[in-house]
């Protein structure tokens, strides 16, 4: 039996028990913010959360996933208002995005063990690699979202995409015929 719960949803896998957990979330699941890396479990693309911990997805069966909780970056939250996403945002640390959901994955596990980690804490839990390097500024946005998980520091929300089409009418002048 393949039974377990995935983004507080139950789940039965009709696969066969040894496939690894990463390829039903993706597969079956459709849930592809769960991205395939190395496939040996060492650049940590594919983290998700197994019963608070971070899981390296592409090295868990689905069979020793029976009867967890299982959260990925689907679940983690829909609006990207988790702290971590909030503070990767603003400190602008995505680039490329494609180890960012692990890396989000990794760090919200982090955070909910010990919200005021050291620089030692957070290169310990989050193993993650990312090819653009984006390191630097990732220690401070993890420390940053401890802040506001804590409650010492608020983001404002970021602008809403897109502008108003009437709005837009207006800031741009009409042009006379013939383009002057």
């Amino acid at each position: 039996m393949t039974r377990f719960t995935v983004n507080n949803q139950p789940v039965h896998y009709k696969m066969d028990p040894e496939t690894p957990l990463l390829w039903a979330l993706r597969d079956a699941s459709n849930l592809t913010g769960t991205k395939y890396g190395c496939g040996t479990g060492d650049c940590g693309a594919c983290t998700v959360d197994v019963d608070g911990e971070a899981v390296r997805s592409c090295q868990m069966t689905i069979a020793k996933a029976e009867g967890t909780f299982v959260t990925t970056i689907e679940g983690l939250s829909r609006d990207r208002s988790h702290p971590v996403q909030e503070a990767l945002i603003a400190s602008n640390v995505p680039q490329c995005g494609y180890c960012i959901p692990g890396i989000v994955m990794a760090a919200a596990a982090l955070l909910r063990k010990n919200r005021n980690p050291s620089d030692s804490d957070i290169h310990k839990a989050v193993t993650n690699i990312c090819r653009c390097g984006i390191y630097p500024r990732l220690v401070d946005a993890i420390q940053r979202a401890g802040r506001i998980a804590r409650g010492d520091e608020t983001i404002p929300p970021p602008p809403r995409p897109g502008i108003d089409p009437a709005e837009a009418a207006k800031s741009v002048p009409a042009l006379s015929p013939g383009g002057k």
